[in-house]
């Protein structure tokens, strides 16, 4: 891959995080709000930014970080994940705990509630799944296949997830940004059937 290219991508996926990030920043809906409120408001955004990181890292579709090196650096983006949506969560339980409450045990009113409990949920178990890798002692596909399974429960919840809020974040912005996130993980699961089908017919 040519040095102008590798630059090109980095590039267009650099404004694709930030973009989000920066506009969130400039809604007048954070007038007013607590700083803790706008602390878990923005860690939900960073979120959706870091899980387009995620497939992308993971397949070493990115310029530089092929193979072990991407792989690494998705499972410590995947830390990342993890502590941005605990701080999205927590931050919106020390605002209001009963809607925290509701939303956990499935009683809210508001849909995206659900979503965003499922994708957490998705969250901590592709989590613990990939830490206790070697302890389970399962194949690498099967391991593979049920990591994948609920990256992409996570992926599914959080986009609707983030749909569904009138929010901070831009309605265009937002819109592109989780376009790219399933698409990011759409290719992934072709990647992952091609490969499947590869080892068949070697087998």
């Amino acid at each position: 891959m040519g040095l102008a290219r590798a630059i090109l991508i980095w590039a267009a996926l650099a404004a694709t995080l930030v973009v989000p990030v920066v506009i969130a920043g400039t809604s007048p809906l954070l007038a007013w709000r607590e700083p803790i409120y706008i602390v878990a408001g923005f860690s939900g955004v960073i979120a959706m930014a870091l899980l387009l990181l995620q497939p992308l890292l993971a397949r070493g579709h990115l310029p530089g970080l092929r193979a072990r090196r991407g792989r690494r650096l998705h499972a410590w983006v995947g830390g990342g994940l993890v502590a941005a949506v605990v701080v999205h969560v927590l931050g919106l339980w020390v605002t209001s705990p009963p809607d925290v409450v509701d939303a956990l045990l499935f009683r809210s009113p508001t849909p995206f509630s659900a979503w965003g409990v499922v994708a957490m949920w998705a969250v901590f178990a592709a989590a613990a799944l990939a830490a206790l890798r070697r302890r389970i002692g399962v194949r690498p596909t099967v391991w593979r296949l049920f990591h994948f399974a609920l990256a992409a429960v996570v992926v599914l919840g959080s986009v609707i997830h983030a749909m569904l809020i009138e929010g901070t974040m831009g309605t265009v912005s937002k819109a592109v940004l989780c376009a790219l996130v399933l698409a990011a993980a759409l290719k992934v699961a072709v990647d992952l059937r091609l490969w499947t089908l590869l080892t068949r017919r070697k087998a």
